[in-house]
């Protein structure tokens, strides 16, 4: 049973389909990125060290249509009013929100619309207000594609997935839209030996 999901996005540009650390990317659609690197299917078991990924983007940032605008501090205020406005009206409970200057990490519980709908609506919303405040032009996308979500099924993984948000910012962040997790999903019952 899904109980919760974690849902993760990245601006345009900051993860790109043949990025060393691997991406959910099936195929790479601009020819002279191909020439960057191998495409991975997935996150690499091994992570390359930090040059390597600095020296990857480097060589990719003059190959792409747009420049790379990470979020400043007023874009992600911006980006979490507007995240705020949406998941009360599409009625999403956020467990846990984290607005990087690169991506996106949200928890939200299991809900009718599917995780990539929620993505969708929410990216949506957030790039529309970007716009309508002059923080973007219209002809830039904000965000860098669909996003990706993982399926969170038991009390464990929505703890530790919390915490995870949680603590990604280097400084801690405050959102109003988030309610603390209730502990609603039990803890199984540990099984008792036979004696």
């Amino acid at each position: 049973m899904i109980v919760g999901t974690h849902l993760i996005w990245t601006i345009y540009g900051s993860w790109l389909p043949n990025d060393p650390r691997g991406s959910n990317s099936h195929e790479i659609r601009v020819e002279s990125l191909a020439e960057l690197g191998e495409l991975h299917h997935g996150r690499k078991r091994v992570q390359p060290p930090g040059r390597e990924i600095r020296e990857f983007y480097d060589r990719a940032r003059p190959l792409l249509k747009h420049p790379i605008l990470r979020m400043t501090h007023r874009d992600v205020e911006i980006v979490a009013q507007a995240l705020g406005e949406s998941i009360s009206r599409y009625t999403y409970t956020c467990y846990a929100c984290a607005i990087m200057p690169d991506h996106v990490h949200m928890l939200i519980r299991a809900h009718r619309d599917r995780a990539l709908e929620m993505i969708r609506k929410l990216q949506k919303d957030s790039r529309d207000e970007l716009i309508r405040l002059g923080r973007r032009d219209d002809e830039h996308p904000v965000w860098g594609g669909p996003g990706w979500k993982v399926f969170l099924n038991t009390r464990e993984d929505i703890e530790r997935t919390e915490k995870y948000i949680r603590e990604n910012p280097t400084h801690p962040q405050s959102w109003k839209f988030v309610k603390p997790y209730n502990g609603w999903l039990p803890r199984p019952l540990l099984k008792r030996e036979h004696s």
